[in-house]
């Protein structure tokens, strides 16, 4: 058999109807992909390996989100794998995410091994070269309007992270040494310095 090369770009947006149960699927035959569906069904196609360099950052940023969560028992935090289906239908992978216990307890063992019919609590984003701007900003935006409560978007680029509130204006930080929890993950201050 004869191997094909396909180049494709870092992302790929597709309109491909699919089933809640076909795109779990297609998420889960295709490991090696990452995969979000916007609220109208356009398919992202996220094609993974990151750089080394981001991974890193983002491994050192769950790190840290995963310790504050065990420590307090408040609530579930997740890496970049894991998927949440918005109250708008969209199906999104945030780098880092975090669920209030009494929200993450109210789902059946079903939801909890599908992709979580919630939208966290609070989410992370952190740009990687490819990325684009606009479109993360969409996707924050798209989170706060599902029911985050608070959400970072990291840019190493820029050394610049815009933090997103329900009902108010995106507040822009530059080269911040750390950033708080505020009330929703109280206690929790994520150091920057291996971020940057």
């Amino acid at each position: 058999m004869n191997n094909i090369t396909v180049s494709l770009p870092p992302t790929l947006e597709l309109n491909i109807d699919l089933t809640d149960e076909q795109f779990f699927q297609l998420c889960q035959n295709n490991r090696d992909l990452k995969f979000e569906r916007t609220a109208s069904g356009e398919l992202i196609i996220i094609m993974p390996p990151t750089g080394s360099s981001t991974s890193d950052r983002n491994a050192d940023l769950t790190y840290q989100l995963r310790a504050w969560s065990r420590q307090n028992k408040l609530g579930k935090s997740f890496d970049s794998s894991g998927g949440f289906k918005l109250p708008n239908g969209a199906e999104r992978s945030p780098d880092a995410s975090w669920v209030k216990m009494e929200r993450w307890n109210a789902l059946s063992e079903a939801e909890k091994e599908r992709f979580a019919p919630l939208c966290p609590d609070f989410v992370v984003e952190l740009m990687s070269p490819s990325d684009s701007l606009e479109k993360t900003r969409a996707k924050m935006r798209e989170y706060i309007d599902n029911g985050a409560r608070l959400g970072w978007l990291i840019n190493r680029g820029q050394q610049q992270v815009e933090i997103y509130r329900s009902n108010r204006e995106v507040e822009i930080l530059q080269s911040p040494k750390t950033l708080s929890g505020e009330d929703v993950l109280p206690g929790f201050v994520l150091d920057l310095a291996e971020i940057w």
